[in-house]
């Protein structure tokens, strides 16, 4: 099992790559936009000295990838190499894709979205393309900095170059193209099962849960809880529905205890029975679904 695991991984960062060099070539080099990182250091030296994405991209991820074998495990940089192997040969293959927009901001929005799919599959196994990644997990290593402010940083800076050598405008476009990518990814890694975890106060807890039961077919769970203030003994609801089930959780405690407490926060993954299995449940799954 674990040998068809890392195929699968394997496989999810080649696949990948090549999505982003798809997204990469279509919309952001056909459209004159940039991009982030050392990619978008790639692409800056592309527009201006015509060197190819590609071998630009592996030749300043070299370095980077040396220094990181010393220093991580050898599984994180095999994969790194993968990712940035596939992202470098994969941009030179799909030159001829081509999809030229006149709408810069559509050809951002396609950009992001593509590339994001691309990226989400190669962090989702395990991979990463390198550059500003390894950059600051060295950082982080060595100095304490944190990885989101190099990234943010490194990519501040080369936007900042793309304004100062293409204009105001492509970066802005660009922006777009990464803020998107940046929502794509964290779906794809997240995964689409996402959902809403509520929290219910109410001094009638028994016959809330009895109607969620019911109607919605959900487990819940009972914490034991402690008010802060009077220091009575609650009992709390806890229960994980999906996103459009929120408003009907909502009306069931409305019409049972109008003045009851209820929190509501984001899942971004849930596994388990109701959202990732929908097999006929064994007893051990029944027994999970009366508590969850």
């Amino acid at each position: 099992m674990k040998t068809f695991e890392r195929g699968i991984q394997w496989g999810a960062i080649a696949v990948g790559a090549l999505i982003y060099a798809l997204g990469l070539n279509g919309f952001l080099v056909a459209n004159h936009l940039a991009e982030g990182g050392f990619v978008g250091i790639s692409l800056l030296l592309l527009y201006k000295l015509h060197v190819p994405i590609g071998v630009s991209f592996f030749i300043l991820n070299i370095p980077l990838l040396i220094v990181a074998w010393r220093q991580f495990g050898h599984e994180f940089v095999l994969k790194t190499a993968a990712g940035v192997a596939g992202v470098s040969a994969f941009s030179e293959i799909t030159q001829p894709v081509r999809i030229p927009l006149h709408d810069p901001l559509l050809a951002a929005l396609y950009a992001g979205v593509i590339t994001g799919i691309g990226l989400g599959l190669i962090f989702r196994a395990g991979g990463t393309t390198g550059g500003s990644d390894i950059i600051a997990r060295l950082l982080r290593h060595h100095r304490g900095i944190g990885m989101g402010q190099t990234l943010f940083a490194i990519d501040f800076l080369v936007i900042l170059s793309v304004m100062m050598l293409i204009g105001k405008e492509v970066a802005m476009y660009s922006l777009v193209a990464l803020f998107v990518a940046s929502r794509v990814i964290d779906f794809v890694i997240e995964g689409a099962s996402s959902g809403r975890a509520m929290m219910i106060v109410s001094d009638h807890h028994h016959d809330i849960i009895e109607a969620i039961h019911r109607e919605l077919d959900r487990g819940t769970t009972l914490l034991q809880a402690r008010g802060g203030y009077t220091g009575a003994s609650r009992e709390v609801i806890y229960c994980v529905v999906s996103r459009d089930e929120v408003s009907r959780v909502q009306r069931i405690i409305e019409s049972i205890d109008p003045y009851a407490f209820v929190t509501v926060n984001p899942v971004h993954e849930v596994l388990g029975e109701g959202f990732t299995f929908d097999g006929e449940a064994s007893s051990s799954g029944r027994r999970r679904k009366k508590w969850l």
